[in-house]
């Protein structure tokens, strides 16, 4: 049988089995079905007692149909669970221990149904309540832990409900206030899965404090990846940036590598020191992330052929286009002076200027061959670090 949202709650803070230790006729039959070996006998024996004793006074009947609420047997539905809970509810006279169970057990079933949700919180919300009561009126420590962890596992019920109701905050509320009293793993993991709803729906406020609650507890990539991720949706981005490096470091994640290399480019222009850093961060990126892969190539680009060597690559290839154009017109006006014109037509004054000439445009080429030889190189070096890239990550 599939575990239903009570069973597992009846799972995580073992509720004990209800037994009263009188014993006549219809009790007699009671106590024997409670004291079944089995689930599934015991379930038996409750409902033929019922069938049998139902609507006669007896002492136990509310009992009965708690019992057959609260205990997990073979083909047991959703639906009976419920029934039985609020017949037992509707008679009256349970002990508070059983109806704090029957109330958190009812709750997470009607939750489960999708339908009710107001049902299903109310009856959370009374289970706070009159653990809280209790807990209040205990002097033995041990006894009020007790009633404090129905308190976290109402908590817990009504963070079901809420949730299925899709009141995300309610939801994430109700489980922190759970998980602050139980501690239980599986509540954290409730917790995780809301914090992931919440920031696809861009409660990113909301997402950051179930994921800070995830990474301080686990620590654990995905809470670090994401817990980094709402912080920059909400403008920490120097507390991102180190949450970021920490998820990185745990798996090498292309999404992550992107977020840390624009979060440091942002900062070189006030700090070129961190231009080297960013690039390979960036080239990581461009390796790992399909979707991010052109962007944080062409933004490495950038960063290095401006900011990643001495040469200012997009500077140089300005300059390299102006001395082009001083070359060009250098040309033009020696060709100017000599069109048409045979060497023994120039006068000396001419052909003195057409030497300074030449050799202005003799000079302006080396000065471009320098020029382009060092670009040569930046791109050779830009290069070799892409392959170094490919070879530390394994990427071919």
């Amino acid at each position: 049988m599939r575990k239903t949202a009570a069973a597992i709650l009846v799972a995580l803070f073992c509720f004990p089995v209800l037994l009263s230790a009188q014993a006549g006729g219809a009790d007699e039959a009671y106590i024997k079905a409670m004291t079944a070996t089995s689930p599934a006998e015991r379930a038996q024996l409750l409902k033929d007692y019922i069938s049998r004793y139902a609507g006669q006074g007896t002492k136990y009947e509310n009992f009965a149909y708690a019992n057959l609420s609260l205990t997990q047997y073979p083909g047991k539905t959703v639906r009976e669970t419920i029934d039985y809970g609020e017949k037992a509810l509707a008679l009256g006279g349970l002990d508070d221990l059983t109806k704090v169970q029957l109330l958190i057990v009812l709750s997470a079933s009607i939750a489960e149904q999708g339908q009710s949700i107001d049902k299903a919180k109310a009856y959370a919300h009374q289970v706070i309540d009159l653990a809280r009561a209790n807990k209040a009126k205990e002097s033995d420590p041990q006894a009020a832990d007790q009633w404090n962890k129905l308190v976290g596992s109402g908590s817990f019920a009504l963070g079901l409900a809420a949730e299925k109701g899709k009141d995300y905050k309610g939801a994430l509320d109700a489980y922190l206030n759970s998980y602050t009293v139980l501690k239980n793993p599986q509540i954290l993991s409730s917790i995780k899965k809301l914090g992931k709803a919440l920031y696809d729906g861009k409660a990113y406020a909301d997402a950051e404090r179930a994921f800070k609650l995830a990474y301080q507890t686990s620590k654990d990539f995905d809470s670090t990846a994401y817990y980094g991720k709402c912080l920059y949706r909400n403008g920490k981005k120097d507390e991102a940036l180190v949450l970021f490096k920490e998820a990185y470091a745990k798996q090498k994640s292309g999404e992550i590598a992107y977020n840390i290399g624009i979060l440091l480019a942002a900062g070189v222009k006030t700090n070129p020191a961190l231009s080297g850093e960013a690039i390979r961060y960036l080239l990581d990126a461009s390796m790992l992330s399909p979707t991010n892969a052109q962007q944080a190539m062409s933004l490495a680009e950038s960063l290095y052929f401006n900011h990643g060597s001495d040469m200012k690559y997009n500077e140089n290839v300005e300059q390299m286009a102006a001395i082009g154009a001083k070359i060009e017109a250098l040309t033009k006006t020696y060709n100017s002076k000599v069109e048409g014109k045979d060497e023994e037509d120039l006068d000396e004054a001419t052909k003195k200027e057409l030497k300074t000439i030449l050799a202005s445009i003799e000079t302006e080429k080396k000065a471009l061959e320098k020029i382009q030889k060092a670009q040569e190189l930046v791109v050779a070096q830009f290069n070799k670090l892409v392959e170094e890239t490919k070879l530390r990550l394994g990427v071919r």
